[in-house]
């Protein structure tokens, strides 16, 4: 792939029920974005999070990088590096 951006494409969907960004409002803190939920929907998610076994859990957490992997292909996969800079970082950037 010389010359081309590295972005790869993952073919599993997992159910992720509703849209957040648009059931939530995101903001953009110190280069991270952040959703403004009420503080009852917290407060219930970390209920959740303290009786859920650890399998719900990992499950959970592939749910949400799968999410946001989405996310980053739909966006451009903005930050990827192209297949020089890429080269240059494996092999040195004196080669």
């Amino acid at each position: 792939m010389a010359g081309g951006r590295y972005c790869a494409v993952m073919t599993a969907q997992a159910d992720r029920g509703r849209d957040l960004a648009g059931a939530y409002e995101v903001i953009h803190l110190g280069g991270e974005a952040a959703a403004i939920v009420p503080l009852a929907e917290l407060r219930r998610l970390r209920a959740v999070e303290r009786h859920a076994s650890p399998e719900v859990l990992e499950d959970a957490e592939i749910e949400a990088t799968l999410a946001a992997h989405d996310e980053w292909v739909g966006a451009g996969c903005p930050g990827a590096l192209s297949h020089e800079e890429v080269m240059a970082e494996l092999l040195g950037s004196n080669r």
